[in-house]
């Protein structure tokens, strides 16, 4: 019988680990060493949407002369630069997440995207060279971002309490945007109050002045057990709960003893790659193959679509001043932020089907919505960013669901390389919307196109909705090994 902190019994058989470490964890109650964890881990997103905001901000001002004198086409080229950083970094570190384990990956992620902005801001001169040098720095910090998904993502869930797991990854998720108005009121400032070439250099070191502050908290952060467990290493599983367990107690909590029957057999196998993951996708999963990919691809493509030509559409559309269009941002990434944070409890509460295919439904619903009152003319500048506002409130806990469940409905063994694999999907298509979107406005002459395209981006997200309804996974309140049980399992608990 396992003692007070749930100790399990010695193993079963040969080559077979007993482990009560997933029950553990999970009868784990919030303690000032989850907030720690959030706080170490958690500011990935707001540096993504940090680095989005801030290289669109800073794009047009490196067309001239006094700066990096490059054209157009050269600085719109900077995002799909980044963009492809992302996708090899969340292949490339999500393979090694799940083969060298998340603490490892989660350090090493951080320190790449904090050398990829330094470098960015040593750009110096003009011509090939320099905007070479940009690129290849803009592809580094990138790859630090694309490995935190997938890294972090793995950690956060795999350490987190289950009653918990919903409403901490959708609210994390959704602190992108707090990056993105950090961005915003950043660049603003810099750019208005400095001399250009150095104020573009300055905003991309805001990143990594945030990155640089959190680096001692990610390297004083225990591994992730489960991966240990799952990986044969028994002691060093036992140190890192006993350290997490340590840690709530410390706080005045008494942790109650976990049963044995909770236990379950694991037979460590040799890591797995991409091989393995096809195979588990395809073969075993192809309905939640389906899913993730679905909630993936139409959230990337209206998020994107959006986004990234929203200061086209005031300007164009509104006669908005292009000085003034990035400052509507902010409201838009209000609603955006308070989403997640209001009614993300309501997914670990009502549940993941529930909640998951109504903010994909309610979010296409307003925004068919929407596309009618633009249409007819009666929205302007102000009234334009309150639906976006409304619309993406819903939107934005939808998206972050997208992740929550492609981070929670696969195997330990293979959870990085999912991750990064369905992000990487997204981001390929989520890339063909501002191309599309940026096509319908045009010089803003005809709203009748963009009406189609806002129809189009509320049929994508309805699919979203209609997809979970069927295949969405239950998955609120249980531990991640009975929503999905690991390859390397012999036996699960009763």
């Amino acid at each position: 019988m396992p003692d007070s902190l749930g100790v399990p019994a010695p193993a079963t058989g040969p080559g077979t680990i007993r482990s009560l470490i997933p029950a553990r964890i999970d009868r784990l109650t919030w303690s000032p060493f989850h907030t720690k964890m959030i706080l170490a881990l958690g500011t990935a997103w707001v540096l993504d949407g940090l680095e989005i905001t801030i290289a669109s901000a800073i794009g047009p001002v490196l067309t001239e002369r006094e700066t990096l004198a490059m054209t157009s086409a050269e600085v719109g080229a900077i995002a799909t630069v980044y963009l492809l950083g992302e996708v090899f970094g969340a292949l490339f570190f999500g393979r090694l997440s799940d083969r060298l384990g998340r603490r490892n990956l989660f350090v090493i992620t951080l320190g790449v995207y904090l050398a990829g902005n330094a470098l960015t801001a040593l750009t110096w001169g003009n011509g090939v060279a320099a905007i070479i040098f940009l690129y290849l720095t803009r592809f580094i910090a990138g790859a630090g971002i694309g490995g935190e998904y997938a890294a972090i993502n793995s950690a956060i869930d795999e350490m987190m309490p289950a009653r918990y797991r919903g409403r901490v990854d959708i609210g994390v998720n959704g602190t992108y945007w707090a990056g993105a108005i950090l961005g915003t009121l950043g660049t603003f400032v810099l750019l208005n109050h400095m001399e250009l070439n150095l104020a573009w250099r300055l905003g991309f070191l805001i990143g990594p002045i945030i990155g640089a502050c959190i680096w001692s908290l990610r390297r004083h952060l225990p591994e992730s057990p489960r991966w240990l467990i799952m990986h044969g290493r028994e002691a060093e599983a036992e140190e890192s709960i006993q350290r997490i367990e340590r840690a709530v107690e410390s706080s005045g909590q008494t942790l109650a003893a976990v049963d044995e029957s909770r236990a379950i057999e694991i037979r460590p196998a040799p890591a797995h790659g991409y091989l393995s993951l096809i195979k588990v996708l395809f073969r075993q999963l192809p309905q939640r193959s389906i899913l993730g990919a679905t909630l993936m691809i139409t959230q990337s493509f209206l998020y994107n679509a959006i986004f990234f030509t929203y200061t086209l559409v005031l300007t164009n559309f509104y006669g908005v001043d292009k000085k003034n269009a990035p400052l509507y941002l902010i409201a838009f990434a209000a609603g955006n932020l308070i989403g997640p944070l209001t009614i993300g409890h309501l997914f670990d509460i009502l549940g993941r089907r529930k909640m998951i295919a109504g903010t994909y439904l309610t979010s296409a619903v307003l925004l068919a919505i929407s596309a009618v009152l633009f249409n007819a003319g009666i929205l302007n500048a102000i009234t334009q960013t309150v639906a976006w506002c409304v619309i993406f409130f819903f939107a934005s806990a939808g998206a972050s669901s997208a992740y929550l469940t492609v981070s929670e409905i696969f195997p330990l063994e293979i959870r990085a390389q999912a991750i990064a694999v369905f992000f990487a999907i997204a981001q390929c298509f989520g890339a063909i919307g501002p191309v599309f979107y940026g096509w319908l406005i045009g010089e803003g002459h005809d709203p009748g196109r963009l009406f189609i395209g806002y129809l189009i981006g509320a049929a994508v997200m309805a699919i979203g909705g209609i997809v979970e309804i069927f295949l969405g996974v239950d998955a609120e309140g249980k531990a991640l090994e009975d929503v999905a049980t690991p390859l390397s399992v012999v036996t699960t608990r009763a």
